[in-house]
C-alpha cells in the first residue's frame, strides 16, 4: 500500500513560522505534522510512503530519513521549479507510485483520527476512481455530490460554481477533509499538466462516467493547519488529550 503525501507547500499562512521550517515540520503537541501524519498512514497499513517536497525541502528528507523513514520504504519526489498543486503532485510522482494498489493521498498539514483502514477498505469494495473523505461543516468551498458521485465544486468567495453534468437525486455540499484513497490507473488518465488542482481531472473524468464517491468522516477530528490560530488551536487539543 502506497502514500503520497503532500508537503510541497509554501505555508505562507504561517507566517514568521515557515520562512526557516517547512510547514509539514511545525509542531503539534511536541511532534511534527509529518510524523503525525506518516505514522497513521503506516498504522493503517501503508508500508510506502511518497513525499513530495519543494520548500526548504532537504529538512524534510533529513527529518524523514533520521527517524528511518518512520519504518517503512520512503521516496521523494521533488518539486524543484514551484509547487504543483494536488494534480501536478499525483502526475509529477507517477513513476514512484507502485501501479497494481489504490493509494493513499493524503495532506501534510491536515490533523485527523479519521479511520484510514476503513476509507481503503470501502474504496476496495466499492472501487471507484477515487474515495474522497468529506464532511458537512460550514465552508465556503465545497464539493458538490450526489447519488453518483461527485458532479461539482463552489467557491463562494470566488463567486465560482462549476457543475459538469445535471444532478441526478439529492444534491449534498461536503467539504473536503484533505484525504482521499485513489485508484492506480487514475495517473494514467491525467491529460492536464504543470500545476493544477486534482479536482479537475476529477470533474473532467466524473464527465466520462467515472464514479469519484463521498466517504462521509463526520464525527471525527479534523484541523486544517494553515493559519497560526488553528496551529493554536491544535496545540491545544493536544495538551487537552494529554
Amino acid at each position: 500500500m502506497d502514500a503520497l503525501i503532500l508537503a510541497a507547500g509554501l505555508g505562507t499562512r504561517l507566517g514568521e513560522l515557515t520562512r526557516s521550517t517547512p510547514k509539514p515540520l511545525i509542531r503539534v503537541g511536541g511532534t511534527a505534522m509529518l510524523e503525525i501524519v506518516a505514522s497513521r498512514l503506516v498504522a493503517a497499513g501503508v508500508d510506502r510512503l511518497i513525499i513530495n517536497t519543494h520548500h526548504l525541502a532537504d529538512q524534510i528528507v533529513d527529518f524523514a530519513r533520521a527517524r528511518e523513514g518512520f519504518g517503512v520504504e520512503v521516496h521523494f519526489s521533488h518539486e524543484a521549479d514551484a509547487p504543483l498543486e494536488t494534480g501536478g503532485a499525483v502526475l509529477h510522482a507517477r513513476e514512484l507510485l507502485r501501479r497494481d494498489v489504490p493509494f493513499f493521498l493524503h495532506n501534510s498539514d491536515i490533523l485527523t483520527d479519521l479511520p484510514l483502514t476503513e476509507l481503503y477498505r470501502t474504496h476496495q469494495q466499492e472501487n471507484p476512481l477515487a474515495t474522497l473523505a468529506v464532511m458537512e461543516r460550514p465552508s465556503s468551498r465545497y464539493l458538490l455530490f450526489d447519488e453518483q458521485g461527485l458532479f461539482g465544486r463552489a467557491d463562494e468567495g470566488k463567486q465560482l460554481r462549476i457543475e459538469v453534468r445535471a444532478a441526478v437525486g439529492t444534491v449534498r455540499k461536503l467539504g473536503f477533509a484533505g484525504v482521499h484513497v485513489v485508484s492506480p490507473h487514475f495517473p494514467d488518465l491525467l491529460e492536464e499538466r504543470g500545476a493544477f488542482s486534482i479536482l479537475d481531472p476529477y470533474l473532467r473524468l466524473a464527465t466520462a462516467g467515472h464514479r469519484i464517491q463521498a466517504f462521509s468522516v463526520d464525527g471525527f477530528s479534523w484541523i486544517d493547519i494553515g493559519k497560526p490560530e488553528q496551529l493554536e488551536e491544535a496545540n491545544r487539543q493536544a495538551i487537552a488529550s494529554g
